[in-house]
């Protein structure tokens, strides 16, 4: 569980680059207990990348990794590592190729159609390939960003309370770059696609107690981060190994 050292982190230094090499690091911990190898020669995607943490914390594994976002601004040392422009969401996946393992980190809850990116994770992934796919859920502790907790009174009306409390201090406006996302819809949502399944689902910062994704509504409150393990199945009709059907949420 890393929340504690994130939150003291943040307090201190604000979201420098060791917070996001925490996060990095931790969901790396995690997919590796849910069976993911990291080995030279894997084909890794960050997609959504920024800046390239996340990416970057595997390429002393060997990995090849790609780095994909909508605009470059990879940090100098990561620029001669291959780079895909892409708006996720808008256009299409397949463009990027095929890869073992996908990373995209806190970028679906910016989406305006998520759906569309769903529809077409499989067709970045490689059979038996897995996607780590992480956001700030809508009823999190920090589902408003930069407006929080005042997103609690809903998207139309929370950052307008904050305005007036904070003004000129946020960046982030609900419909126009946030949008409300919810883990049992995502959950459902994921669930009914034909190309892929869910391996995994835990709180990202507190991954030992995935128990709470089991619970429909208290996890949109308890979970201040969703993580899910996806993958792409080498045999497309085998059944899936999660042990957290919809039928519990």
């Amino acid at each position: 569980m890393i929340i504690h050292r994130l939150i003291r982190h943040h307090l201190r230094h604000r979201d420098d680059d060791a917070f996001y090499v925490m996060q990095a690091e931790d969901a790396l911990r995690w997919m590796r207990e849910q069976g993911v190898a990291f080995a030279p020669g894997t084909r890794v995607l960050d997609l959504g990348c920024g800046s390239g943490i996340f990416g970057a914390q595997l390429l002393p594994y060997g990995c090849e990794v790609t780095f994909s976002d909508c605009h470059e601004s990879l940090r100098p040392e990561w620029r001669q590592h291959p780079f895909r422009r892409l708006t996720v969401g808008e256009e299409d996946l397949s463009l990027l190729g095929e890869f073992d393992v996908v990373l995209c980190s806190n970028v679906f809850e910016h989406l305006a159609r998520p759906d569309t990116f769903l529809a077409q994770m499989h067709r970045i992934l490689r059979p038996g390939g897995v996607l780590f796919l992480s956001w700030t859920n809508w009823l999190s502790p920090w589902g408003g960003h930069d407006f929080s907790p005042f997103h609690y009174l809903g998207p139309r009306v929370g950052h307008r309370v904050y305005d007036f409390f904070r003004p000129g201090r946020r960046q982030h406006i609900p419909y126009a770059g946030l949008y409300p996302t919810y883990i049992g819809r995502t959950l459902r949502d994921l669930r009914r696609l034909p190309h892929v399944r869910v391996r995994a689902v835990a709180p990202r910062y507190y991954t030992g107690f995935a128990w709470i994704m089991r619970i429909p509504l208290l996890r949109e409150f308890l979970a201040w981060n969703c993580a899910v393990l996806i993958e792409r199945p080498d045999d497309p009709d085998s059944p899936s190994p999660s042990p957290q059907r919809e039928a519990k949420e």
